[in-house]
């Protein structure tokens, strides 16, 4: 590959939720219908030169994951369904991604869009995570960051991400701040 396409494409709606350290956006390759084969490829490849090294997705099947082993980006699955109680899976995440940042992985985490659940994850993590004090504070750093509001899906993810309380190592400060993102 040659040219301006040697470095791939971003994925769509990509967002930096803590600068350098951990992003969103909708799935590679696009979500369902739109989905594209040589267009997930272009974005694997984008984000293998800007130095990601995982890939998270919450997409309640395993899509995606073969064509992230095949372009040599580890992967990770956390099913995260349309409705329900998540907190099992959310405690499972944010432990996870905690670990991850910690260990210095550069990450993105994408649902099938970049919608209201994705954006309530996030924002839980943040809280989660005591990068941010309060659910209300996390929710809206989240809607500035991606640049629409939160709707009710969203916000029910960030409650019950704040009903597993914070993280066993809070005490200590975090890396960096949320906010970050731009």
């Amino acid at each position: 590959m040659r040219g301006k396409w040697a470095a791939g494409i971003s994925p769509r709606n990509f967002t930096w939720v803590v600068q350098d350290e951990l992003a969103v956006s909708e799935r590679p390759g696009g979500f369902a219908p739109n989905h594209r084969r040589v267009r997930r490829q272009e974005e694997i490849i984008w984000l293998r030169v800007q130095g990601f090294t995982r890939v998270v997705s919450l997409l309640p099947s395993s899509h995606n994951l073969a064509a992230y082993d095949e372009g040599d980006l580890t992967s990770s699955h956390f099913p995260f369904g349309p409705v329900g109680d998540q907190r099992e899976v959310l405690a499972d995440l944010y432990r996870s991604l905690d670990r991850w940042l910690n260990a210095g992985e550069r990450i993105l985490l994408h649902q099938e869009e970049l919608g209201d659940r994705v954006m309530g994850v996030v924002a839980g993590y943040l809280l989660w995570s005591g990068r941010l004090p309060g659910g209300a504070q996390a929710i809206v750093a989240v809607e500035k960051l991606i640049g629409r509001q939160m709707g009710p899906q969203g916000r029910d993810v960030t409650s019950q991400a704040e009903s597993l309380g914070p993280a066993p190592d809070r005490g200590k400060p975090p890396r960096r701040g949320a906010g970050t993102g731009r």
